[in-house]
């Protein structure tokens, strides 16, 4: 009877195991051999900003990512791979966008972000840097697209904000963390901004004609104010025709022909009358 053994999977594991240990104990008697040039491949050195995430035998090490300053890996079963921590600026296309009220705008956009988690970034996908950068410009067009076109101009910071927590939300399961997007641009079809710029001077129009009607309406209540003063006093009456006379002459040569006041004329008609002797 010829009986088959299927191995279990802790048996399977505990093989590696041990397999890994004597790969492990062989590299280390090829560092002793071969002393001191192994040191310059077994030492390695990552900056301030930098973190290296190491890989022995193909699994994550423990501890985490090394850095910053001096590790030490294993010649031909460690692995390791740089990753920079310092803030990245990714300037997205420009995206042509519908808006929610069916009108073709131009938008680009500028997301700020970092690795926040080395080891994940690396165990946990391909590129983290190219897949932020994709899905910030389907988050670009997705949330331009919910939004009318009066809400694009006018709440850009909201905006920017809806996108910026949208972004980091789906990018912390990479390591990544978003920390600012702005919207850089919004362009308009030609004639749709020609159409806003005379909806524009028509209101400004309107808005003066307004201003004007109401400055009309101040003087003229001003006037006639004044006109009630200067009628309560003939003397005011005069004094205001002597200012008008100065203010004249103050001009330009030029001939003027303007009446004598009445009450000149009366003054000198009451003196007539005082010279005449009695019949």
């Amino acid at each position: 009877t010829l009986f088959l053994h299927i191995p279990a999977e802790d048996d399977t594991n505990g093989e590696a195991s041990t397999c890994g240990r004597i790969l492990i104990f062989l590299s280390w008697v090829l560092v002793v051999l071969t002393m001191p040039f192994s040191l310059l491949v077994c030492f390695k050195v990552v900056q301030e900003y930098e973190r290296a995430v190491i890989f022995r035998l193909g699994r994550l090490m423990q501890g985490g990512a090394k850095g910053p300053g001096i590790f030490f890996i294993l010649p031909c079963i460690d692995a390791y791979a740089r990753v920079d921590l310092r803030t990245r600026t990714y300037d997205v296309p420009p995206q042509e966008v519908l808006t929610k009220d069916s009108v073709t705008v131009s938008v680009d956009a500028v997301v700020y972000y970092r690795v926040s988690n080395a080891t994940v970034s690396i165990a946990n996908v391909e590129n983290a840097h190219h897949s932020t950068r994709l899905l910030a410009q389907t988050t670009l067009r997705n949330t331009m697209g919910t939004r009318h076109l009066h809400e694009i101009l006018s709440e850009r910071m909201t905006i920017s904000g809806s996108m910026q927590l949208s972004l980091d939300e789906a990018t912390e399961a990479w390591g990544i963390k978003v920390e600012r997007v702005e919207i850089k641009d919004v362009r308009l079809p030609v004639q749709l901004q020609r159409a806003m710029a005379a909806e524009a001077e028509a209101a400004r129009e309107a808005r003066a004609k307004v201003i004007a009607a109401e400055g009309e309406q101040k003087a003229s209540r001003a006037l006639r104010e004044a006109s009630e003063v200067i009628g309560d006093s003939p003397a005011a009456l005069q004094l205001r025709y002597l200012q008008t006379l100065n203010t004249i002459s103050a001009e330009k040569n030029s001939t003027i022909v303007f009446p004598l006041p009445i009450d000149i004329l009366t003054y000198f008609m009451k003196s007539k009358e005082a010279f005449v002797p009695n019949a």
